[in-house]
């Protein structure tokens, strides 16, 4: 999953895009790279970000969403429902709501993943006990129905750990990589990333590994 966002204040700089036009080259250029979904945000995330309001979250992500959908599956990365069920009729494939698979079910959607939420109120050590602990959330998961998808590109706790001293979102992508590919092992069904080129590769290699 190739993460997209329509925003002006993302945590890693480099992800952020300033119109549609930029949007839809980029997320065309992901889906070349090998990204087999793209994940498109009209509102950060990131700790003190400023709320946006409905209206502009939709001005950003749908014409995005609506231009990228013939070209490979697309979600949209919100907290609003009134949006994800925008960009469900949009001809998104899915939207990953923040809520959890619950919402995603009552908004119709019947492709629903499981997050353990890496990054989101957790410490260094939360998260890295969570990643420990992705093959048993991928059996767990797997038996009741539902995907796995993890996000820990770039994230802060990456730059926290011990023998990487305090790196900055733009000097992550060794970790970044890293939990990708481990994830991948542990059986993870998605993993959300900035690197796509890179990370397309190592799924490559992991497929590989476990065809041989």
């Amino acid at each position: 999953m190739g993460v997209l966002n329509v925003t002006p204040d993302s945590f890693f700089a480099p992800s952020r895009v300033a119109t549609t036009a930029e949007a839809v080259a980029r997320g065309r250029r992901m889906l070349d790279e090998g990204a087999e979904l793209l994940d498109v945000g009209g509102e950060s995330t990131r700790p003190g970000a400023t709320p946006v309001a409905e209206a502009e979250e939709l001005a950003r992500v749908l014409p995005v969403v609506e231009a990228l959908a013939p070209h490979g599956r697309v979600a949209v990365d919100t907290v609003k429902p009134a949006v994800a069920r925008a960009a469900v009729l949009a001809e998104a494939v899915r939207a990953h709501v923040i809520e959890g698979a619950r919402s995603a079910r009552a908004l119709g959607v019947d492709e629903v993943y499981l997050d353990p939420g890496l990054g989101f109120g957790k410490d260094a050590r939360d998260n890295l006990a969570l990643v420990a602990a992705l093959d048993e959330l991928c059996d767990a998961a797997h038996a009741e129905g539902f995907g796995v998808l993890v996000g820990a590109s770039r994230k802060r706790f990456l730059g926290a750990l011990p023998h990487g001293g305090a790196l900055e979102a733009e000097e992550r992508f060794e970790g970044s990589l890293a939990v990708a590919v481990f994830a991948m092992a542990c059986g993870v069904d998605v993993v959300r990333v900035h690197d796509v080129q890179a990370t397309a590769q190592a799924a490559s290699l992991v497929a590989d590994g476990e065809a041989a």
